[in-house]
């Protein structure tokens, strides 16, 4: 474990602690962002946790689905509003509006349920896929650039991401299958709270969501003029996972057309459990096409 990680995620932790300022009413703060923008899985995470000091402790949450409706000034702070829609014997449902200013930057709704049997099946993670420990990570990939954003995601970021095949930060790939497999591990070790590792593995997704429509699409991160924002966001957590342990994502493109590109992944853990499913479509603007 490095300085650098041990610092990053210190801070992810305090940002994700929200602060109660009335009945079911939250404030949080601000990581930087080298967007100059708040960043979506930060309040992502965020509504999450505020939601969930709301429900009995017994229940985990299992969904979450979110839109992101004005980009947020990461230098004001961002209230949390929840509101209980039910409880019920098995399951809570939540709302939970992010304001700034008094407007809405995200809008939520989130469940939480109790541990109960039933089925237990899922989709078999690939085969053949390289361990993390056989793929590049994107800190050491961009250290040695001078250049503002490509040091804050090898020194500042809270993750270790290693794309198997390369990453899209500088250069763009010719492979059009939109296809993307991707290693991420929290930095540092982690409390043992389920709700925060369920909360961090939404925070993480929103970093390489997007990525599988750029890559399809033959564009990189550094494509001149390109412009990316999240619209909305859906995520089911399916079992318990750690995000201080390796977790792979199994990424695709389904479609990219007026403006919009919808991302899908499926994360599994290193040993092949299935533990969540998550979908985002986002603007996605580049001024050639």
């Amino acid at each position: 474990m490095s300085e650098s990680g041990a610092r990053a995620v210190a801070a992810l932790l305090t940002a994700l602690d929200p602060v109660e300022a009335g009945v079911d009413t939250f404030v949080v703060d601000n990581l930087p962002h080298p967007t100059g923008r708040v960043f979506g899985g930060q309040v992502l995470a965020q509504v999450l946790i505020a939601a969930g000091r709301t429900v009995p402790g017994d229940r985990a949450p299992h969904s979450m689905h979110a839109y992101f409706l004005r980009p947020g000034d990461p230098d004001v702070p961002v209230e949390l509003v929840v509101s209980r829609l039910r409880d019920g014997r098995s399951f809570s449902s939540r709302a939970v509006n992010a304001l700034q200013a008094g407007l809405p930057i995200l809008s939520a709704i989130t469940s939480f349920q109790t541990d109960q049997p039933g089925f237990d099946n899922c989709d078999p993670m690939p085969a053949l896929v390289p361990s993390p420990e056989q793929t590049p990570s994107a800190m050491d990939a961009l250290a040695h650039l001078d250049h503002p954003v490509a040091q804050f995601w090898s020194h500042e970021a809270a993750f270790d991401v290693r794309h198997v095949g390369g990453s899209l930060y500088l250069e763009r790939h010719e492979h059009a299958s939109g296809r993307q497999l991707v290693w991420m591990k929290a930095r540092a070790p982690l409390p043992d709270d389920p709700l925060l590792h369920r909360a961090l593995l939404a925070f993480a997704c929103d970093q390489v969501m997007l990525e599988p429509v750029l890559r399809r699409s033959g564009v990189s991160w550094s494509h001149p003029g390109l412009s990316v924002a999240s619209l909305d966001h859906a995520m089911w957590w399916h079992r318990p996972a750690r995000v201080d342990e390796w977790l792979l994502y199994v990424q695709s493109a389904p479609s990219a057309q007026g403006g919009r590109g919808l991302g899908a992944a499926r994360v599994y853990t290193a040993e092949g459990t299935l533990v969540a499913s998550i979908a985002q479509e986002g603007m996605i603007r580049v001024p050639d096409q």
